[in-house]
């Protein structure tokens, strides 16, 4: 990969998951029986929400900033986002020993502006709208010389995503299971669920099968992948707060050869899986970790998932205002 325009292939995941060993952690693979019984048919649990920073995006935004050259690394790095890409981007740039210097809303979630700044970015305020975080950026960029680090349109970001794949595709062999019959993933702008999709048709082609999961308050990616072209999310309301962003033309270029198709959930089943996952499973995972759980129950209920298949399933983070639950 030599470009940021470039597409990401296996091989960049592949690559990516080299650069991270011994830096994000190999999270856990498990099951739980009562999950299984409501969803029907058995779960292998990807724990992304147990990740540095608690979400899979510490995978992208650490290959991003570790794949920079030394010049280009020079005055650190930047980026508008007000979840988990912020926090990630903060300790990834840590790590390495570069600023970071973040463009985040005033209405970002307390807990992720909070841990941005525990990991020592640069928060700059803008007010919530898309436009007024990308002029903000903007002038970040110009004031510092930084670099941009895209949430999920980035090659490096997304092949970082894929990793996670990668492991539980190998987690799923060592107990015996391989291939699964199907992966389960969140999407927003697409960058995990492309990165998905890399690392799963890489591995074993099309004998697993891969699905997307998204609320029907912010279903642009499903609109768009059975349209034909980019439809863009112009106000979502959803619960999920961390897939309220629009695929972008190189994520849904990915997504259209490789995605199985993108299951809507409604809030009040993301809610109940999430409220399951926390009693029954003892795991804290945020709206969008645990919508993928949600969307694997429709798709056993609806005759796409066999009540005998094995389904791995990734959450993908676990940053909640304890404050604010949506209980």
């Amino acid at each position: 990969m030599t470009s940021e325009d470039a597409a990401p292939t296996y091989d960049d995941v592949v690559v990516a998951a080299g650069r991270l060993e011994g830096i994000v952690h190999r999270t856990p693979l498990t099951t739980c029986s009562t999950i299984d019984q409501w969803v029907g048919c058995r779960l292998l649990l990807k724990c992304e929400h147990l990740q540095r920073v608690g979400a899979f995006k510490f995978r992208g935004a650490t290959n991003a900033v570790l794949a920079l050259s030394d010049d280009d690394a020079t005055n650190g790095v930047a980026a508008h986002s007000s979840g988990n890409h912020a926090a990630a981007l903060a300790l990834a740039a840590r790590t390495r020993g570069v600023p970071a210097h973040v463009v985040m809303p005033t209405s970002a979630p307390v807990a992720k502006r909070a841990a941005t700044a525990g990991y020592g970015a640069e928060i700059i305020d803008c007010a919530p709208t898309l436009e007024a975080r990308e002029a903000t950026l903007a002038e970040v960029l110009e004031r510092t010389g930084a670099v941009e680090i895209h949430p999920y349109d980035h090659p490096h970001v997304i092949a970082g995503a894929g990793t996670a794949s990668l492991e539980l595709l190998e987690q799923a062999a060592e107990c015996g299971i391989d291939p699964l019959d199907a992966v389960v993933v969140p999407v927003g702008g697409g960058g995990l669920a492309s990165g998905t999709v890399l690392g799963v048709r890489g591995r074993h082609g099309t004998d697993v099968a891969v699905f997307a999961a998204e609320p029907t308050g912010a279903d642009d990616a499903a609109r768009s992948l059975a349209e034909g072209h980019l439809i863009p999310s112009l106000a979502p309301d959803t619960v999920c707060d961390g897939l309220l962003t629009s695929l972008s033309p190189r994520t849904f270029s990915i997504l259209s050869s490789g995605l199985e198709r993108v299951v809507t959930v409604t809030d009040d089943e993301v809610l109940e899986a999430m409220r399951l996952l926390w009693e029954r499973a003892k795991m804290v995972v945020e709206p969008s970790g645990a919508i993928a759980v949600a969307a694997t129950r429709r798709l056993v209920a609806g005759g796409e998932v066999s009540p005998d298949a094995t389904v791995g399933v990734i959450l993908s983070g676990g940053n909640v205002d304890l404050d604010a639950l949506p209980f």
